[in-house]
């Protein structure tokens, strides 16, 4: 949980201060500014994931047979380091790449694109349900624009558990997982995902933006008292971080 809080917040933050280095809000620039906070959490995302999926491997399926090695996800990645370095450590990064890099520019291009277009203003009496529309909305084309690259990267970070290795790079894992199972095997999974995303994700959105949108309104206010003026509005276009 302090996991994702800490990524929630570093891409957040990586996308606000490089939508505010790039200058204008636009479509592009909002989807170049994702991109960059997608690319960046990668570092602590990858390794996140690997403790993950080896920790729900453990005592299933081909691995039954072998004892639970990790006791939490931290041991797994000390283990995981102590055997097989920074290499081990950042297993399925270039996928993790692949998959976050687009997926976050669409994430928030979208959620921009559907605030402007339900008109998501701080004094709508109806934010709240707008905003988490546009979020849960948000979190589905982020993960439809990407989800094949995503059973990629799960299938290489699973890889050699158990000493069993079968895939040697990307478009090996491609190649293999194809002829094995045909196309249905980049969508395995994707129904409880989606389902997972829109409630994960219209909540994320909306508290965040609820919270800027308030800060920035007490700001306003305190500039205001200030200079012995009425504060101005609230924020407009509570997706411009």
């Amino acid at each position: 949980m302090m996991g994702l809080t800490f990524i929630n917040a570093l891409v957040f933050g990586v996308q606000g201060n490089t939508l505010r280095a790039l200058g204008k809000d636009t479509p592009m620039n909002q989807f170049l500014a994702g991109s960059a906070a997608g690319a960046i959490q990668c570092v602590i995302c990858c390794p996140m994931e690997l403790a993950k999926t080896r920790m729900q491997l453990q005592g299933t399926g081909e691995y039954k047979l072998k004892s639970k090695n990790y006791k939490n996800s931290l041991d797994c990645l000390v283990k995981i380091y102590r055997k097989e370095g920074l290499k081990g450590i950042n297993r399925g990064m270039v996928s993790t790449f692949m998959r976050e890099t687009p997926s976050f520019g669409f994430y928030f291009l979208t959620y921009d694109c559907l605030t402007r277009y339900l008109g998501c203003e701080a004094e709508d009496s109806y934010i709240i349900p707008k905003l988490l529309l546009a979020g849960g909305m948000s979190g589905i084309v982020s993960w439809l624009s990407t989800y094949p690259v995503d059973v990629i990267k799960s299938r290489l970070q699973a890889d050699g558990v158990g000493g069993i290795v079968r895939y040697h790079g990307i478009l090996d894992c491609v190649r293999k997982s194809y002829h094995a199972e045909g196309l249905r095997v980049f969508t395995r999974g994707l129904t409880s995902t989606l389902l997972r995303a829109f409630p994960v994700n219209a909540a994320t959105f909306a508290t965040v933006t609820v919270f800027l949108m308030y800060m920035r309104s007490e700001e306003n206010q305190i500039r205001g008292d200030l200079s012995g003026c009425e504060a101005g509005p609230a924020i407009q276009q509570p997706s411009s971080f």
